[in-house]
């Protein structure tokens, strides 16, 4: 399996569904309050945004994190047929509404890629393939295949083959003598400003753990499993990511870095980071 292009946020080829069809409240990330389906107020006419780069200066951290995995432009250009919501006011609501699941279903797509590749076992890559061929159907589908897609079960099926793998993976870097070490490393951990640098953190489970702030820098995350886990503010300078598993770019664009962290190869490395 390999990942997709489409996989990979092209905003001039989206409609600015992400500046539109998402709300946010104000806070740290948002400088002001976004109704869900409203135009952001930063948003010019052609979809770009009037301060893009300013927008971690103008508050809007939030906005340099977010990553749709290649929705925006599917759904702009394939399900509406590069047939804008502002061009045709009545497919405003459809629009967003697939966006959203389409986003959605991207997102596995990108996980069951990797836990593809990752796996030791032929029927659990296969399984993953199988799998994300019906995910994938689905997403290139028209707005009603989407908008009438179980999603909620499917998240179960991909968690279920992840979890799988993640077990086989981190076994193989000995994860259960690692996470005896300290009771802290769990999935679902609350870590936040946990002192954590300079650590072997092989194989551990950090699955949805909270490491907002959390000081990993110069520790090695061979193996270590990131899914979910809330990276925000975490401190990742000489970090070694590389081959850590299920880590995605907004978990990237949320922490912070250097030229010394190693990340996936499919990641990119933040311009804040520079």
């Amino acid at each position: 399996m390999t990942i997709s292009p489409t996989l990979r946020p092209d905003c001039g080829s989206c409609f600015a569904l992400c500046c539109t069809a998402l709300g946010f409240a104000r806070s740290a990330d948002f400088a002001i309050d976004k109704p869900a389906a409203a135009p952001c107020p930063n948003l010019a006419g052609d979809f770009s945004c009037t301060i893009h780069q300013r927008l971690r200066p103008r508050g809007f951290r939030g906005c340099t994190v977010f990553d749709c995995f290649g929705a925006g432009q599917a759904v702009s250009q394939h399900t509406f047929g590069g047939i804008s919501w502002a061009e045709d006011p009545s497919s405003r609501h459809s629009m967003f509404a697939v966006f959203k699941t389409v986003k959605q279903l991207h997102e596995m797509l990108w996980y069951l890629d990797e836990a593809g590749r990752r796996t030791f076992d032929p029927e659990l890559a296969g399984e993953a393939a199988l799998l994300s061929g019906r995910i994938a159907t689905i997403a290139q589908g028209d707005a009603s295949a989407v908008l009438g897609a179980d999603v909620e079960l499917l998240h179960g099926e991909v968690r279920n083959l992840l979890m799988e793998v993640s077990g086989e993976v981190r076994g193989s870097y000995g994860a259960e003598g690692t996470a005896t070490l300290d009771g802290g490393l769990r999935p679902g951990a609350d870590l936040m400003g946990a002192a954590l640098a300079n650590r072997r953190l092989c194989g551990v489970d950090l699955r949805g753990a909270y490491l907002i702030g959390a000081d990993l820098r110069g520790s090695d995350l061979a193996a270590a499993d990131m899914l979910g886990a809330d990276l925000r503010g975490a401190q990742l300078h000489g970090a070694d990511l590389s081959s850590a598993l299920y880590v995605t770019q907004p978990q990237m664009n949320a922490a912070e870095g250097n030229s010394d962290t190693h990340l996936p190869t499919r990641l990119s490395r933040p311009d804040h980071w520079l």
